[in-house]
């Protein structure tokens, strides 16, 4: 790493959170100060002249002109390695915990601990012996953090070198467990800059889909594992509950949660729910292979800035150890609020709506550090950080800035609906504003893994709610009654297909999560009643009695189904559905 310069200013001009020093010759660009006699944390975003502008991560109030400010020319710095799961932190990765102990509900100002408990004793088993060559990115051994396996990796700045010495079993996080020959020492604990992209060996393109077990998001908007999706919606659609569910009943080993902005009572419900959610595939809480990182909306605003940054590096840090790791950020648009904020107060020429002209620049630093990668060192590991992004647009306006310059750099829109959340429908995404354009690189896995047929019924359905919305503006003038009993059957096949399949209810275990086996098999009874019934049509039975027909009721219930007994049980009911309205 990069050696450390003190430099040292006073204090010039204060702007809440935006602070300008004189005198900090030498100083660096996105590097860390102690501000004012109590030390807040800040970090330097603007050099001009003998000035510098800081914009400090915690409350400035009280600060004065003249009090000193001290730069070490470090960036702001992330600390990876056991004891980050199940952690609840800040912006700024201060442990909420134990803040909680010292300082009570608040965190005092300029309160400065170590984000993992430097005093805890781990298990060391190595995996390398002594006069072993290793590279940046090889894994020197493996700690036991609950049902995790925890890789302890040769950090990306120690290009490389040979074991001198590694030790087996009780470590601290002072203590080294291994030594190279040049005197160069490894331990538990790695430091990495929160703006800067961690280096891996090969970035790997999008070929499996990031399984949700959300119907509407698997079947008709996948998004590919390494890749980023957006939740827009106004208010009550549902963004955060959506989040909670991908987050707990997602195929994936790590997840990040990033509280950006949000209310404190939301942020409890995070903290209170998850230790209490059971991780439905290993049955431990899903707590414990969770990382929360908490910047609410009465902390700091320029702590809300770097804290997406910091959670992406810790998703980063577990990618490169061959996990795979769904990281939620909620919500971008307080995000972008606290951006817009630090910029007026630089007195930056303000964009759209008052937002910075780099917001889209910025979000792109972010969204692009998600990917499906070759891990760096040995073995043929591959990880990938997939993004979950939701957005809280003013009044539902898709059109304004934050959601525009996110959907430049995401490949699935999962687009809320308020319509849809007033009828109770969830997830209440509207599923002709929504897309996906990782569905083609998708296809050829969904054929290999699922079933050759799978993209055609998908197809098949999508172009069902299209013509049922070019129907829609038929009924608003003759009325159903007025259409042809074939364009009926296609209302009632669409209004089956958003009851049975679209919509999904978390609180049933049994309709919370489906596999793609499920949805296949869902899909394969809907159009198998849609082709049954249209076949009766032609043969004169009368659509009244297709309608009233009792497989219908089977047909919603399908849902209801053990993801295990799905196909015997929708073989069966196909079975019924072909045998019906026969005269």
């Amino acid at each position: 790493m990069a050696e450390t310069v003190e430099t040292r200013g006073r204090i010039y001009g204060v702007s809440g959170p935006a602070v300008v020093v004189k005198g900090l010759k030498g100083a660096r660009m996105h590097t860390i100060c102690y501000v004012g006699s109590s030390g807040l944390l800040g970090e330097i975003i603007r050099i001009e002249d003998e000035f510098a502008t800081v914009q400090v991560y915690e409350d400035t109030t009280g600060l004065t002109l003249g009090e000193e400010v001290v730069s070490y020319s470090e960036p702001l710095m992330v600390t990876l390695g056991p004891g980050l799961l199940s952690g609840v932190f800040d912006g700024i990765q201060r442990p909420l915990k134990r803040v909680r102990e010292i300082s009570g509900t608040f965190i005092t100002k300029g309160l400065k601990l170590d984000a993992l408990d430097k005093e805890r004793v781990w298990e060391f088993t190595p995996l390398k012996k002594k006069g072993a060559a290793v590279r940046a990115g090889d894994v020197l051994g493996t700690v036991q953090e609950g049902h995790i396996t925890h890789r302890i990796m040769v950090p990306p700045y120690i290009e490389g070198g040979v074991i001198k010495e590694i030790v087996s079993g009780e470590v601290s996080a002072e203590s080294p467990v291994c030594i190279l020959e040049d005197g160069r020492t490894i331990g538990l604990y790695q430091r990495w800059p929160a703006r800067k992209r961690r280096p891996f060996g090969e970035a790997l393109p999008p070929s499996e889909p990031f399984i949700t077990g959300q119907r509407i998001f698997d079947t008709l908007f996948p998004v590919a594992e390494g890749g980023v999706a957006i939740l827009p919606g106004g208010f009550g659609t549902g963004k955060t509950i959506t989040e909670h569910t991908i987050a707990r009943f997602s195929v994936s080993d790590i997840v990040i949660y990033i509280g950006c902005g949000e209310r404190g009572n939301e942020i409890t419900e995070v903290l209170r729910d998850f230790p209490q959610l059971k991780d439905p595939v290993t049955g431990y809480p899903l707590s414990e292979r969770t990382v929360i990182v908490v910047n609410t909306s009465n902390m700091p605003v320029a702590a809300r800035e770097a804290s997406v940054f910091t959670g992406v590096t810790i998703a980063e840090y577990f990618r490169d150890m061959g996990y795979r790791v769904s990281l939620m950020a909620d919500s971008i648009s307080r995000w972008a609020e606290a951006l817009r904020e630090i910029s007026s107060r630089l007195e930056e020429m303000p964009g759209e709506e008052g937002y910075p002209p780099y917001l889209a620049t910025r979000l792109g630093t972010f969204f692009e550090r998600a990917g499906k990668v070759r891990c760096l060192g040995d073995g043929d590991r591959q990880g990938s950080v997939t993004i979950i992004g939701a957005v809280s647009p003013p009044g539902g306006d898709f059109s304004e800035p934050v959601t525009q310059a996110a959907m430049r750099f995401t490949g699935a829109l999962w687009a809320l609906d308020t319509e849809l959340a007033y009828k109770r429908h969830f997830p209440a995404v509207n599923w002709h504003k929504s897309y996906s354009l990782y569905y083609y690189q998708l296809r050829k896995w969904l054929e290999e893994n699922v079933a050759p047929d799978m993209p055609d019924l998908r197809e098949e359905l999508m172009a069902v709610l299209q013509k049922e919305a070019e129907l829609a503006e038929v009924v608003q003038i003759v009325g159903t009654e007025g259409l042809h009993d074939e364009d009926r059957l296609t209302l009632e096949i669409a209004d089956i297909i958003k009851e049975a399949f679209l919509r999904q209810n978390v609180f049933n275990p049994k309709d919370a999560f489906a596999t793609y086996t499920k949805q296949y098999w869902m899909l394969r009874a809907i159009f198998a009643y849609k082709n049954t019934a249209t076949e009766a049509l032609k043969r004169g039975v009368y659509l009244e009695k297709i309608l009233s027909h009792p497989v219908r009721t089977s047909i919603m219930d399908v849902r209801n189904a053990d993801n295990q007994q799905i196909e015997k049980e929708a073989r069966k009911l196909i079975e019924e559905i072909e045998g019906a309205f026969t005269e």
